[in-house]
């Protein structure tokens, strides 16, 4: 069994790190009981999964244990959260702060992504300590993490887990705000965060033993993690009713989980962590999500083989200890049925759900059990929804539905994206279309532009494209997609155009701004460099008759008046394809260059191109796009029997999609001009 009372007779950073070490010991004992038959179910799921998977897992009361690369750094997303949180309850516990002092929300703090903060408040709302931790953990609200993280100050977390024995666990900058790192290299590695599989496993069994700071502490933190939002991962396929307190992450490449699963046969503590996904799309079928509930029900199984893990016969059959769906219905049903009760929903069955259930029973001249049966069940009648005007089974069944005419055999085909263009290469003339002025976020499709401008500057002066360009911090530090170069390392405008257009390079394409902002708009009342280039790409627009387009950034990340149409990207590739370098450039599938850092070192770099039609006869361009905003997007150029097309698909519903759309609009147009082969 694994005990961790220790740290209640030395020094608890000692103990902690005893803790570490024991766990990596078992990653190491291959004669674990649980390691044959756990290896022989887990690893042909892990080993099937494209990306790269670290697993640790630890059945409490009987030490028994699995690992799979659980000594490896991995990015963590949104999962180093619980960590942050240990140390804001150290610095509580400390005296530095109280869970009940105020923050109060600027716009200066709002990252503009889909959290709560975000959406439904404004600045100079005022909240305690306690819910921004709330926020951060149940709704992994981002700029709640950012204000928690600002208190306690941003090394904070990684010194704490550094005194504590786990070097490898770190926050590394503030959300979406990598300019703020405090470990630049692990961020460009890692992103947010970094932990292993196997410190993420030691940081909650400590915290089920009580020994993270205080065991009321750990209550408290507990209580959080019991409310995540997240059933996308671990908890996926946990049985009805399962208790799971634990945190989640993901971003695009990486999808992380890990907690304490309460089971029958005692608490079960897993850490699933998973990088460089080949699937990276938003659903909730991502395949690292699958596999993270895949570990978790088989672990669950395994260590629960002797108790009775199915489904209840009768799940209705509610009391003190349910959870779920169900208790909130319960809980709504109660407090329509008689209104005095004002309990509260949250779908735990709780001491007041207990007894407005037996006041219930009491006015109905029921059994006073507390437990919801089949005779409460009955008296309680049709169970109250979140929708109080969902209609009654009677007035559903007697609609009529009026079926829409046929599917016509002949137009466009059906796609996923919410809006296409397509249009004759060779004159830019737009041939068919649906959505096509819909004003829509454009996402790396955006770079089309920066590289126009930059493209026109050299057909003007070829030597444009050998003036060197060195990165800035600024440049470095830009989130999202990377071409790589590091502040201070030179390269040629030339070379970076690759960069900016064959990885989708957001960091080369801040680069370019600085580099050509002042030559491309010397107006100064434009700002400085990075501002004047922005102030080109709309003044180009308005040239090229974008009427739908406006530009924030020269990337394509989300912004508010960061927009353009399918017709308007037609234009824009159309006059980009004239250019002799750009057409060369995204008819690349990879390219290799080297780039020179301060003191004369140099580092080779290989970009290889987003756009997977390249690597099918026929295309020759252009460029890839996604985001939350914007799905996934592509600007391609296609030809057949000498007759070549511009197609934009903007908002498809996954990478896939994007690819899949355009090759049936491409044939489907192919068609109607009477392609044949």
């Amino acid at each position: 069994m694994i005990s961790f009372s220790l740290a209640r007779s030395m020094n608890s950073s000692r103990a902690l790190g005893l803790m570490l070490l024991l766990l990596l010991v078992m990653q190491q004992n291959t004669t674990c009981r649980a390691a044959d038959e756990l290896a022989r179910q887990l690893k042909p799921l892990i080993d099937a999964h494209k990306g790269d998977v670290g697993v640790a897992i630890a059945h409490l009361p009987s030490g028994e244990s699995f690992t799979h690369r659980a000594d490896e750094a991995m990015p963590t997303a949104s999962l180093i959260k619980f960590p942050v949180m240990i140390a804001t309850y150290q610095a509580i516990a400390d005296g530095k702060l109280s869970l009940d002092q105020t923050v109060t929300l600027t716009e200066a703090d709002r990252i503009h992504d889909y959290g709560p903060l975000t959406v439904d408040f404004s600045p100079g709302t005022t909240f305690s300590l306690y819910d921004a931790i709330r926020l951060m953990i149940v709704h992994s609200e981002n700029t709640a993490t950012n204000l928690v993280a600002d208190r306690i100050g941003l090394p904070t977390t990684a010194e704490m887990m550094e005194r504590l024995g786990f070097p490898n666990t770190k926050l590394h900058s503030k959300v979406s705000l990598r300019s703020t790192s405090v470990f630049p290299e692990r961020s460009k590695k890692f992103g947010l965060g970094s932990t292993t599989a196997a410190e993420m496993v030691a940081l909650f069994t400590a915290l089920h033993n009580g020994e993270l700071v205080s065991p009321k502490a750990c209550e408290q933190m507990l209580e959080h993690l019991y409310k995540c939002a997240d059933d996308s991962m671990c908890a996926r396929d946990l049985p009805t009713g399962t208790k799971f307190a634990h945190k989640s992450g993901a971003v695009s490449a990486a999808r992380t989980n890990a907690g304490i699963i309460d089971s029958p046969n005692g608490p079960i503590v897993i850490c699933v962590l998973t990088a460089n996904n080949e699937d990276r799309s938003w659903s909730q079928n991502n395949t690292a999500q699958v596999l993270c509930g895949k570990i978790a029900r088989i672990a669950y199984d395994h260590f629960n083989s002797d108790a009775d893990t199915k489904e209840p016969s009768n799940p209705n059959l509610l009391a003190i200890g349910s959870s779920g769906h169900l208790v909130e219905a319960l809980q709504r049903t109660l407090n329509a049925r008689m209104p005095s009760l004002d309990i509260g929903v949250d779908g735990d069955f709780g001491p007041q759900t207990d007894g407005a259930v037996r006041e219930f029973q009491r006015a109905q001249n029921l059994s006073e059990t507390g437990k919801v049966d089949e005779q409460t069940w009955k008296a309680l009648g049709p169970l109250v929804t979140k929708d109080p005007d969902q209609p009654l089974p009677e007035e559903v069944n007697a609609q009529k539905i009026e079926k829409r005419a046929a599917d016509p055999l002949t137009g466009a085909p059906f796609v996923t994206c919410e809006a296409w263009a397509i249009a004759d290469a060779d004159t830019g003339k737009l041939l068919w279309g649906h959505n096509e002025d819909e004003p829509r976020d454009m996402a790396s499709t955006t770079k089309i532009m920066t590289a126009y401008l930059v493209t026109s500057l050299a057909d003007k002066d070829p030597a444009v494209l050998d003036e060197k360009l060195i990165f800035s911090q600024r440049a470095d530090d830009t989130i999202g997609s990377t071409a790589g170069v590091r502040a201070g390392e030179q390269i040629s405008v030339g070379e970076l155009l690759y960069g900016l257009l064959l990885p989708s390079g957001n960091d080369a394409s801040v680069a370019f701004a600085e580099h050509f902002g002042a030559r491309l708009s010397p107006d100064e009342a434009a700002g400085n460099s990075y501002d004047q280039f922005i102030a080109a790409m709309n003044s180009t627009a308005q040239e090229l008759g974008m009427k739908e387009s406006s530009f924030e950034n020269p990337n394509g990340l989300t912004a508010p008046n960061h927009k353009t149409s399918p017709r308007d990207l037609l234009k824009l590739t159309y006059r980009a394809m004239r250019h002799e370098i750009f057409r060369t450039i995204v008819n690349t599938v990879q390219h290799g260059v080297t780039v020179e850092g301060p003191g004369g070192y140099q580092r080779n770099l290989v970009w290889r191109n987003t756009n997977r039609l390249l690597r099918t006869e026929g295309y020759s361009g252009v460029k890839t796009g996604t985001t939350r905003a914007a799905g996934s997007c592509l600007v391609s150029h296609g030809t057949r029997e000498e007759q070549s097309l511009l197609v934009v698909v903007l908002g498809s519903s996954s990478t896939d999609a994007r690819y899949a759309d355009s090759r049936n609009l491409y044939r489907w147009a192919w068609q109607q001009l009477g392609v044949t082969e």
